[in-house]
């Protein structure tokens, strides 16, 4: 009887763990983005989230993106059903509202623009080991646009 007591016992937790595990894997999270140091409440802020450096700010490369309206010189953005990892965000302000960020005849952009860590790259965008976070848990983050 001890035998059958202690089989079903093992039986039954090793059922448990295994949901843990499932669990476990299939558990998001939701990124809250804050984004400060706007001059205005014109245009939208768009905003874009990337999983890995050989996508990073690649165009229609990211895992999710979005525009979110500015009150009181504020906006902001709500990333859910991400899975843990690390995650690098770029975002712009599109003052003039046509969608896209202006840039000058060489490239440089015209509207303000950030990325996550407040990271600020030399002569070029900064790098997605620069810009990452590490999701495992809810979060939120704060970044200032330039």
């Amino acid at each position: 009887m001890k035998k059958i007591i202690k089989n079903s016992f093992l039986i039954i937790l090793t059922f448990y763990f295994s949901l843990q595990t499932i669990k476990a894997q299939d558990e998001t999270f939701t990124l809250t983005v804050e984004v400060f140091g706007l001059k205005n409440n014109t245009g939208k802020v768009f905003l874009a989230v990337f999983d890995n450096e050989g996508t990073f700010l690649k165009t229609d490369k990211e895992i999710k993106g979005m525009s979110v309206i500015i009150e009181n010189n504020k906006a902001m953005a709500q990333f859910k059903g991400l899975k843990k990892g690390e995650y690098a965000l770029s975002l712009f302000h599109d003052k003039n509202n046509n969608n896209k960020l202006d840039t000058n005849f060489i490239g440089i952009p015209k509207e303000p623009y950030a990325f996550s860590n407040n990271a600020t790259g030399f002569m070029g965008p900064p790098s997605f080991k620069e810009s990452k976070i590490s999701l495992n848990a809810d979060k939120t983050i704060a970044i200032k646009l330039n």
